[in-house]
């Protein structure tokens, strides 16, 4: 067993187990947190789209041309 005790590899035991143990619970985890993730972003788009200018809209003033040519 090396400089390793029985309490070690117990140890390293339950954490495998944790990790890698049944019904794919690392790669459940990794689900779950791609989840999260995605909620977020699509979170913050909202919220920059509440707040921002929307879409062909400036939020810099006009000019006299682009005025004109927008009661055409």
């Amino acid at each position: 067993m090396g400089a390793w005790g029985p309490t070690h590899w117990i140890f390293v035991a339950v954490v495998v187990l944790i990790l890698f143990g049944g019904k794919g619970k690392l790669s459940g985890l990794m689900g779950d947190a791609a989840k999260g993730i995605k909620a977020f972003r699509d979170g913050m788009r909202e919220d920059d789209k509440k707040d921002g200018p929307h879409e062909g809209v400036s939020s810099l003033p006009r000019t006299d041309a682009e005025k004109e040519e927008l009661k055409r």
